[in-house]
């Protein structure tokens, strides 16, 4: 039987952390532990077992999401971490996605992943970006058609996209049978994209933030470092809890990371323990827009891009 305060933890995070329903009917835990940025690989190829480790302490803090790649280079580790965990496979929803190249099919590169991975289907596919060499409309629209058909089999509950703007979705949406479910963008006060969420809002596709504490971690001496201090203050917390949250009060997927075991075991708890007024988010966005800092993706996008 369970005590008072699980029961009673349990409650908060029910109330202050609750899935995300997508437009397929499925939900998202709307907290992620991700496994790029500080566990990314990239053309190393020995297996590391720190990775797997890092992972694993995740799970035991109550990360569930689990956000992979191929082109991160460490879906074997991943993979291992499922499997040292001990949580049962349905209760973890494990995201991977494709690294889209001019040549050679998404199935191919799908059936590696799984392969990888250990597992006979993911909750989340995505096609990672858009940016291929001599990528046209007609490519990216036959990309997805073959996302839609591995969903079809069951071995991808969910399909999306990731670094996707308006002018990618566009000709996708036209010939799509399946709408996206997310679109996995960096996203953070200092780069809010313009209408792209309120475009994903009006076509029913949930965004996922990776880069959510850039602010904090990569543009430091921002005008939000006053504004993230005084909310710490107020809630008792870390001003990286409060980048989370301003990112979560909106509905959107925070994808974080940490290789250290105590920030990973306050992630949950503290994310549970408050909420952002309307006021509060919308003094950050505010604030967030006086100033742009992209984070990731600065040879493909213009400097000044803010969508």
């Amino acid at each position: 039987m369970a005590s008072a305060s699980t029961t009673a933890d349990a409650a908060l995070k029910a109330k202050y952390l609750p899935n995300i329903k997508l437009n397929d009917g499925t939900e998202i835990p709307i907290v992620s532990y991700g496994l790029g940025t500080a566990n990314y690989k990239g053309s190393r190829t020995a297996f590391e077992q720190k990775i797997v480790d890092d992972t694993v302490a995740a799970t035991k803090a109550g990360f569930t999401h689990l956000d992979g790649a191929e082109v991160y280079g460490n879906e074997e580790e991943l993979g291992a971490a499922i499997k040292a965990s001990g949580v049962p496979r349905e209760q973890l929803y494990i995201v991977t996605k494709y690294n889209p190249m001019p040549e050679g099919t998404v199935e191919d590169s799908f059936a590696l992943s799984l392969k990888k991975l250990g597992v006979d289907r993911v909750d989340l596919y995505l096609i990672h970006s858009p940016f291929w060499k001599g990528v046209t409309d007609e490519q990216i629209q036959s990309r997805w058609a073959e996302l839609e058909a591995i969903q079809a089999s069951g071995r991808a509950t969910s399909i999306g996209v990731s670094n996707y703007l308006q002018k990618h979705l566009e000709p996708l949406l036209q010939t799509a049978k399946v709408k996206p479910a997310i679109n996995q963008i960096e996203f953070h006060p200092y780069l809010q994209h313009g209408d792209l969420v309120p475009f994903h809002r009006k076509h029913g596709i949930a965004t996922s933030a990776y880069g959510p504490l850039t602010p904090i971690v990569r543009a430091k001496g921002g005008p939000l470092d006053p504004v993230y201090a005084r909310l710490a203050k107020k809630y008792g917390v870390t001003e990286g809890d409060v980048g989370l949250r301003w990112v979560v009060d909106q509905g959107i997927v925070a994808i974080t990371t940490s290789s250290n075991p105590e920030r990973l075991q306050n992630y949950l708890p503290h994310l549970s323990s408050f909420e952002l007024t309307p006021a509060e988010v919308k003094e950050i966005s505010e604030i967030g827009n006086t100033h742009h800092y992209r984070a990731f993706w600065q040879t493909t996008f213009d400097k000044e891009d803010r969508s």
